[in-house]
């Protein structure tokens, strides 16, 4: 094509970010190189995924990370959208590989792409999208295979459509732990989960079951690859507070609805669990925020859970 053109590290380009090697986060952006070579009339390529430590340190950005140094670049240099190109060409109302009626959706508010991706969704990983939200930036999500239209994540105002409920989210990487008998008293549970959170392990769902005799059950979700942190962490916790014992799972996977039109149109969550109970599915745990209902099922029930709730709240009818 003739364009004059230049390679760049992320270091070059001007990404900083913090010391937590192989997971660092992006502190911020330094365009002073970038805005001189773009001046220069030159195309600028950058190595995503990685940055620079206040200590001078090469990082690297984990799962995710090259996603977050484009929309980062984009933010720096005022750009109104950044273009992601992926091996998919945009964001559906479920996994497509599940349910073959998912909708590709037009738009998608911030919000609800962060909920999608923190429920299991892997077309935009949440710290892209968070990045995003923070500057204002709209990020397309684009097929690198072909010229169709993909998905664009904006402001929740900015979107033509209001929709109810958006799409449908399903994480089968899950485990349970449950933790007997805890005594009832101020405290055992941040010492439980003060305890995970110092071995480095994100606790999702929580419930308290109360028991007898002063003492509950509490069981709880973490990431299935965690398992093997965690399971030491609780052992040793169990016999500290007393507890009589604990169990713990990865049988089990979680399915959410997501729409931030959930926020003003009452009646979702018992659509959701007339669904699930109309195929036989128990549901073991609960959680909801404004824009989300999740629940824990067994792992096995996944898929004919996810069909129900797609034809349940007609998002196969979505661009009819």
């Amino acid at each position: 094509m003739g364009c004059k053109a230049i390679s760049l590290t992320g270091w070059q380009a001007g990404i900083k970010s913090d010391c937590n090697y192989s997971k660092a986060k992006i502190s911020g952006m330094d365009e002073q190189r970038l805005e001189k070579e773009l001046a220069a009339g030159k195309i600028v390529v950058v190595a995503g995924f990685q940055g620079l430590s206040t200590d001078g340190d090469i990082t690297t950005l984990g799962r995710g990370g090259s996603d977050t140094s484009a929309v980062a670049i984009a933010a720096s240099l005022g750009a109104q959208r950044c273009m992601i190109f992926t091996d998919v060409d945009g964001v559906y109302t479920t996994d497509p590989r599940k349910v073959k009626e998912a909708q590709k959706l037009p738009t998608i508010s911030y919000e609800e792409m962060l909920e999608m991706a923190s429920l299991g969704a892997v077309v935009m990983q949440p710290r892209a999208v968070e990045f995003a939200m923070l500057y204002g930036v709209d990020i397309e999500v684009l097929s690198s295979f072909s010229l169709e239209p993909g998905t664009i994540i904006t402001e929740v105002n900015n979107m033509e459509q209001h929709r109810i409920v958006t799409g449908i989210a399903h994480d089968c990487k899950c485990a349970k732990i449950g933790v007997f008998d805890v005594p009832d008293k101020p405290g055992v549970a941040s010492l439980i989960f003060s305890a995970l959170a110092q071995a480095g392990v994100n606790v999702d769902m929580v419930i308290q079951s109360a028991m007898r005799e002063e003492r509950n059950d509490i069981a709880f979700t973490i990431c299935s690859d965690d398992l093997p942190l965690a399971l030491p962490v609780v052992e040793k916790i169990v016999k500290e507070i007393g507890a009589s014992g604990m169990s713990h799972g990865d049988n089990v996977a979680k399915v959410s609805v997501v729409g931030a039109g959930m926020q003003s149109n009452p009646g979702v969550a018992a659509a959701m669990f007339e669904a699930l109970a109309a195929e036989k599915i128990n549901i073991q745990m609960i959680s909801t925020s404004e824009i989300k209902v999740s629940c824990i099922i067994d792992e096995d029930k996944v898929v004919t859970a996810v069909k129900a709730l797609h034809r349940k709240f007609e998002l196969d009818k979505l661009n009819c």
